[in-house]
């Protein structure tokens, strides 16, 4: 799999904490259909983590670290899982300074954009955020979008890879000069589970 991984000693604890809040308050046993339509005996509802007080903090320090390696001055992706993480990485105090929404679909009234948010430059350095990957799918639309946007994809980071193959995707919808970046994967938060690889 190819990500990249967060360094040093206090970028590292947070990961890790990152990891049991997740094991903790996120991991659900039991049948589920995933957004790609595949069903799975678990799921991890990162929702249930992100939004907690500790964990926004920790996502905020980990995803700022990343735009700020990346050299990226905004952050975002598509609704829903990409607002409270772009909130975060802002709320870190560090890089980015500013903050975007990739729409699904153009609005048919107002200015009638794609990307919401302050106005971002051509050729802007961003980092598209995810909460889950599985198959990369709709993170690979909002690199599209924001690419057709005039603006550049400097990374992507996740706060869950299911190591389903959309880590591997996503790196090479990016390119070898854009960083994939998952902050746990499911092998961490779920090592146990019954179709570990």
């Amino acid at each position: 799999m190819s990500t990249t991984s967060v360094g040093g000693g206090a970028l590292e604890r947070a990961r890790e904490r990152l990891v049991e809040l997740l094991r903790e308050h996120a991991l659900v046993i039991g049948e589920v259909t995933l957004t790609s339509g595949r069903t799975a005996s678990y799921y991890v509802d990162a929702k249930r983590v992100i939004l907690l007080p500790e964990a926004f903090g920790l996502l905020g320090e980990l995803i700022a670290e990343r735009a700020k390696a990346c050299g990226a001055s905004a952050v975002g992706g598509v609704p829903v899982s990409a607002i409270p993480l772009a909130c975060a990485a802002l709320a870190a105090g560090e890089p980015p300074e500013r903050a975007f929404i990739v729409r699904k679909e153009r609005k048919q009234h107002g200015l009638q954009r794609w990307i919401e948010g302050p106005e971002l430059q051509a050729g802007e350095r961003c980092v598209i955020v995810e909460d889950v990957v599985t198959t990369g799918g709709s993170t690979i639309e909002a690199i599209e979008r924001v690419r057709g946007e005039g603006l550049m994809v400097a990374g992507v980071v996740c706060v869950l890879d299911r190591l389903a193959g959309g880590g591997e995707a996503i790196q090479a919808a990016i390119g070898e000069r854009a960083s994939y970046t998952a902050l746990a994967t499911i092998d961490e938060v779920y090592p146990d589970r019954p179709d570990r690889g």
